[in-house]
């Protein structure tokens, strides 16, 4: 079986590298390429909203549609990930009416709709949940990000300022936390693994701790021709926390215990960094295929060393961030 999957996998990068004209954008309308991309929106879509309603809210009771404010909560670090994410998702569907010939006018204004949609489920889905509410907040910045994009691309005609994510896993401590009443124990490592989950996958996307959300600036642009500057080279300013372990404040019940970390001993604190970063899609391969892939992987910061400063008043030099 997993030869055969294997071998099914080379054979679909083999078709992938060969079929280069596939990745080439149509200079006309292509209506079999806007049905191709009709159906996999849709289809993406509703299997974006049924994993996110199994994985996320099946658990908790359904409500009348309620508003919840959340601002503040996880000193901005979710705003941050709504603004990235409906950054990527709106840049993601304007390539892809690109793709298919579509002007720019209506392919920008494409994205910045698909990726309100996606953005706007989550919200609704939100919005019916026990457990949470509809954020104006999440709202405001999902319109930022979706907004960002379309801007850029509207007068600038490129994305001269990406908005990036980059996440270098924390290895928490398992030395025991001891309950208000003294009757119980947990961890940082058990805390974070209920907050955060315990693979890489989950962590990646959920814990804040370990998140960079970052402004990745193309120097280059912004300069006269023949500047010197790499085209590919950026320079990125990032928005990081530290000792969220939970949404407003360091305290929680678990197995029926309360625990409540000490603010002195974690407090939480903003960080912002100063980096180097890697614009992919100024790298631009002669393959068709890999300016596409070179395009999809700049949702990631490069990690590089990066310098700190923080609420906290202190300047911390980092090997990778």
């Amino acid at each position: 079986m997993k030869r055969c999957v294997c071998i099914a996998l080379m054979l679909l990068g083999h078709y992938l590298i060969s079929s280069q004209s596939f990745f080439i954008p149509s200079d006309t309308l292509n209506q079999k390429r806007v049905y191709s991309s009709l159906g996999i929106a849709a289809i993406a879509s509703t299997t974006f909203a049924i994993g996110l309603y199994n994985t996320w809210y099946k658990k908790f009771d359904v409500e009348p549609f309620h508003f919840f404010n959340d601002w503040g909560e996880w000193n901005h670090m979710d705003k941050a990930g709504h603004i990235q994410t409906a950054y990527f998702q709106s840049l993601l569907c304007y390539k892809g009416a690109v793709w298919t010939g579509m002007n720019k006018k209506n392919s920008i204004l494409t994205g910045f709709v698909c990726g309100m949609i996606f953005q706007t489920t989550v919200e609704v889905f939100d919005g019916f949940s026990s457990k949470w509410g509809f954020s104006i907040p999440d709202m405001v910045a999902n319109v930022s990000g979706a907004g960002v994009f379309a801007l850029q691309q509207k007068y600038w005609n490129e994305q001269r300022i990406s908005i990036k994510i980059s996440s270098i896993p924390i290895h928490y401590s398992p030395s025991p936390i001891y309950s208000d009443d003294k009757a119980g124990s947990s961890s940082l490592f058990n805390r974070s693994n209920n907050l955060y989950g315990s693979n890489f996958f989950e962590r990646y996307l959920k814990d804040y701790n370990a998140q960079t959300y970052w402004a990745s600036v193309n120097v280059n642009s912004f300069l006269a021709k023949g500047n010197g500057w790499p085209k590919w080279l950026n320079i990125a300013f990032g928005l990081g926390a530290e000792n969220l372990y939970g949404g407003f404040e360091n305290a929680w019940i678990e197995n029926n215990y309360s625990f409540a970390l000490n603010n002195e001993t974690y407090p939480r604190y903003r960080q912002f960094f100063l980096s180097l970063d890697v614009d992919f899609a100024k790298l631009n391969p002669k393959s068709p295929f890999l300016r596409t892939l070179c395009s999809g992987l700049n949702i990631f910061k490069m990690p590089s060393p990066a310098i700190e400063f923080n609420t906290e008043g202190r300047i911390v030099l980092h090997l990778l961030r």
